[in-house]
């Protein structure tokens, strides 16, 4: 597959990012999300430099991930069990239909 090259903008700097074909809305979806998160930072603490504003925000979006991450662990746990519920009964239900 091959790339393509998206603008985008970040607390006024343009960057040319690389991307692939077909993922170039994505990129841009990321990219308003990343700057929602500076200008947020920015506008709280002004006397963060841009690379102080990027690791501030890196870490808010990584603690976003884990926590979703977390969230979806314990949906996997939950949906699991409810499986070997479902199994379980239709084993068993079948078990005494059978007799």
């Amino acid at each position: 597959m091959s790339n393509s090259a998206v603008d985008i903008t970040l607390l006024g700097r343009t960057y040319s990012i690389a991307c692939p074909k077909g993922r170039e809305d994505a990129l841009r979806t990321v990219a308003r999300e990343v700057e929602n998160q500076l200008t947020t930072l920015k506008s709280r603490t002004n006397n963060l430099s841009r690379e102080e504003l990027a690791i501030m925000a890196a870490l808010n979006i990584g603690n976003e991930l884990f926590e979703e991450k977390q969230k979806n662990k314990q949906y996997m746990a939950q949906m699991d069990e409810r499986i070997s519920l479902l199994q379980s009964t239709l084993e068993t239900s079948l078990v005494e239909r059978s007799r």
